[in-house]
C-alpha cells in the first residue's frame, strides 16, 4: 500500500523542508502527544507504536503519536500504517526534531522517548497520573527502574551518566538521578515556555536545566530500559567509538553554558566581599586586627579582589538574565537596577572616587610631580578613591549592557495563522517562546478539549 493511501500529506509553510504525514484515523482531540525522533527505524516502528498505542489505552487517555522522522527506510510508511503522525524532517539533530515538532503538538501532555523500543511505553501511565496531579515535568529513571543486563554499555551506566548527574546535582541544587534518561514528559506550555535551543544530544541537558530556571513542578518516576532488537544498533554505534564522547562532551557543555552564573555569580560575591573588607577598613591608614596589620599592600590585594568580584558579580546577573527563559531574572536585575537609579549609583562613586584621589593629586603636584616618600593618610585614602572610580565605570558598563539586552529583545513574529492538521494556537505559541507575558496572552486563544476517557 503506498502512502497516499496511508495518509493525507500536509506541506509546512513556516519551513518548505518539513512535511506532515496525518493517518486516515488521526485522533481529532489527543490529551498526550508522544514525540518520537526516528531515523531509520523500520525494524522497531511498528512493535513501538504498538505499545504506544497499548500504554495509552492503559492510563486512560486519548493520544497521539507524533514521528518526527529523517528516515530513508519504510520507518514512515509503517507509523502511518499504525495510526501516527509523521513529520519529516532533513538530519538536523535530536533536538532539533523536537524543536521541529512543537507547531504540531496538540496534547496537553508530551511525553518524549525513543522509537527503538528501549524504552518501555506500555508503562506510560505513571507520567499521565502525574501530569494529572499537576506536575509540569516528569523524568524517567532508569536507575530507579528497571536496566536489562547488555543494556547500557558501563561507560555510560557506572561512568558517563552519573558523573554528569552529579555535576549537575551540584551546580542546580537538584536531586535527578538520571538526567540522560530519554523518557520524560513535560507539559505543552512548559515546552514552548523553555524555548530550547540545543540542536544534538545535548537538549536532554538543556531541558533539565531550564525545568530548574522556569521552577517548574517536578517529579522522577522509575521507567524499564531495555536492549537493543536483534540486528539493530544504537545511534552512538552507528556513530563510531566517538560519539558517546562528543555526546558526553556537549551535555557538559550545555551545563556550563546554561549554569554560567554559578562560577561567576557565586565566586563574585565572595571576592567582592574580601575585596571590600580588605581595602575599606584602611582608607584613612593602617589597621591592626590582633598579629595582622592591614596595610597598603593589603588594600592592593583587597583593591584586586573588589574589581574581579564585581566583574564577576556582574557578569554572573547578566547570564542569569540571558539564561532565565522566564524572564523573571532580567525584570529582578531591571527593577533593582533601573536605569536613572544606577546611573546616579556610578555618579556618586565617580564623585566620592574623585574626591578621595584630590589629596594625594594636589600633593603629587606640589612636589613638582612626585609621589611623597613617606606614607600618608592620602596615600591609602587615593587607592580606596582609585577603586571607588573603577566601581564607578563596572556599574555604568554593566547597567548599559543590560539595558540592552532588555531593549534588543524584540517581540518574536509569529507563524502562519493556520493549516491542514495543525493547532493555529500552537502555532502562536511556539513564536512566542522566549516571552511569558505573550504567552499567557496566547495560551488563552487554544481551545480546551476533552481527552481524558
Amino acid at each position: 500500500m503506498t502512502t497516499a493511501n496511508l495518509s493525507r500529506v500536509h506541506p509546512v509553510p513556516h519551513d518548505p523542508e518539513l512535511t506532515l504525514h496525518l493517518p486516515l484515523d488521526d485522533e481529532p482531540a489527543p490529551g498526550l502527544s508522544i514525540v518520537i525522533p526516528a531515523c531509520n527505524e523500520e525494524r522497531t516502528i511498528g512493535l513501538f507504536t504498538q505499545w504506544a498505542m497499548e500504554g495509552m489505552k492503559t492510563a486512560g487517555i486519548r493520544g497521539e503519536i507524533v514521528i518526527v522522522s529523517s528516515s530513508s527506510d519504510r520507518t514512515r510508511e509503517i507509523a502511518l500504517a499504525n495510526g501516527a503522525r509523521v513529520l519529516e524532517s532533513p538530519r538536523r539533530g535530536l533536538g532539533r526534531a523536537y524543536i521541529d515538532a512543537i507547531p504540531f503538538i496538540r496534547g496537553s501532555y508530551v511525553l518524549m522517548g525513543d522509537a527503538d523500543c528501549t524504552y518501555d511505553f506500555r508503562e506510560l501511565a505513571s507520567f499521565v497520573q502525574h501530569f494529572r496531579q499537576g506536575y509540569e515535568f516528569v523524568m524517567g529513571s532508569r536507575f530507579r527502574g528497571f536496566i536489562e543486563p547488555g543494556s547500557m554499555p558501563a561507560l555510560h551506566r557506572y561512568l558517563g551518566t552519573p558523573v554528569t548527574t552529579w555535576i549537575l546535582n551540584r551546580l542546580y541544587g537538584t536531586r535527578f538521578t538520571d538526567i540522560h534518561c530519554g523518557m520524560r514528559g513535560i507539559t505543552r506550555e512548559a515546552l514552548i515556555r523553555m524555548g530550547l535551543r540545543s540542536q544534538s544530544w545535548e537538549y536532554a541537558s538543556e531541558m533539565v536545566l531550564k525545568s530548574v530556571r522556569l521552577r517548574l513542578r517536578t517529579a522522577e518516576v522509575p521507567v524499564r530500559f531495555y536492549k537493543d532488537r536483534d540486528g539493530r544498533l544504537s545511534h552512538h554505534r552507528r556513530a563510531g567509538w566517538f560519539s558517546p564522547w562528543q555526546a558526553a562532551w556537549d551535555n557538559l557543555r550545555a551545563m556550563f553554558v546554561y549554569g554560567a552564573d554559578y562560577f561567576a555569580f557565586r565566586a563574585g560575591a565572595i571576592l567582592l566581599a574580601i575585596g571590600l573588607l580588605t581595602t575599606l577598613p584602611v582608607t584613612f591608614g593602617p589597621v591592626r586586627i590582633g598579629p595582622v596589620t592591614l596595610s597598603l599592600y593589603w588594600m592592593l590585594l583587597g583593591t584586586t579582589f573588589t574589581v574581579f568580584g564585581l566583574q564577576s558579580l556582574y557578569v554572573g546577573c547578566l547570564a542569569r538574565a540571558v539564561n532565565d527563559p522566564s524572564g523573571a531574572a532580567a525584570r529582578k536585575y531591571l527593577r533593582l537596577l533601573s536605569y536613572n537609579r544606577s546611573m546616579a549609583a556610578s555618579a556618586l562613586l565617580l564623585v566620592a572616587g574623585a574626591g578621595c584621589v584630590v589629596p594625594l593629586a594636589k600633593e603629587y603636584v606640589r612636589l613638582g610631580l612626585v609621589l611623597p616618600l613617606e606614607l600618608a593618610a592620602s596615600n591609602y585614602c587615593a587607592v580606596t578613591g582609585l577603586l571607588l572610580l573603577m566601581c564607578a565605570f563596572l556599574n555604568f558598563v554593566f547597567t548599559l549592557v543590560l539595558h540592552a539586552i532588555a531593549a534588543t529583545q524584540q517581540p518574536a513574529g509569529h507563524l502562519p495563522a493556520s493549516y491542514p492538521g495543525v493547532d493555529s494556537g500552537v502555532l502562536n505559541l511556539a513564536a512566542s517562546v522566549t516571552d511569558g507575558q505573550r504567552l499567557e496572552q496566547a495560551s488563552g486563544r487554544i481551545p480546551a478539549t476533552s481527552h481524558d476517557r
